[in-house]
Order: C-alpha cells, then sequence, then structure tokens
C-alpha cells in the first residue's frame, strides 16, 4: 500500500510551505498519521514534527440541461499538512 500519493501544490499550499515549514499531500484514505510521518521521511529525507489530516468531501453539482437534471460529484479523499523541522525543506519540483 502506498501512503502517498502525490504533493498538493496550489498557491496556497505552495505560501503555506515557504512560511510556516509545512508541505501537504494527497494520501491513501487507510493512512494513519504515524505512517504518513513514516514515509515523508523515507520519502524526503527530513525529520517531520507534526502531521495534520482532513478527509476532504465531495462536491455535487447539479445542471439542468436539454435532456433533464444531471448530477454528479468528485472524488472524495484524505489530505495530510506536514511540518517539518526548522531549517529542512522538501524539494516538490525535482522529480518533474
Amino acid at each position: 500500500m502506498s501512503v502517498l500519493t502525490k504533493p498538493i501544490i496550489t498557491e496556497k499550499a505552495t505560501a503555506d510551505s515557504e512560511l510556516n515549514n509545512c508541505y501537504s499531500f494527497v494520501v491513501s484514505n487507510k493512512a494513519n498519521k504515524i505512517e504518513i510521518k513514516d514515509a515523508v521521511e523515507s520519502a524526503y529525507g527530513v525529520s517531520v514534527t507534526k502531521v495534520r489530516t482532513i478527509n476532504v468531501r465531495p462536491n455535487r453539482k447539479t445542471r439542468y440541461t436539454k435532456s433533464g437534471m444531471i448530477t454528479g460529484k468528485t472524488s472524495a479523499y484524505k489530505k495530510a499538512m506536514v511540518q517539518v523541522a526548522e531549517g529542512e525543506t522538501i524539494d516538490l519540483y525535482s522529480n518533474l
């Protein structure tokens, strides 16, 4: 089971990493904070001080079209915000 799915690279996440040394990742729905901490430490070689997780709900959308009402939703996922030790950084752009 792969714990880390992908890093989140948005304006808000980038600002959080620059100001607070906190990085965001999409993780497995079954992963707990200890597994996330071990995965980040082994993958990026940093020491993690804090892990916060959130289950992101799916966005539901309804559209009224000529053929009738169409409903849909996005996928739900689990997000982890990982704070690394002071003076350490994670280079998310090296593997692009």
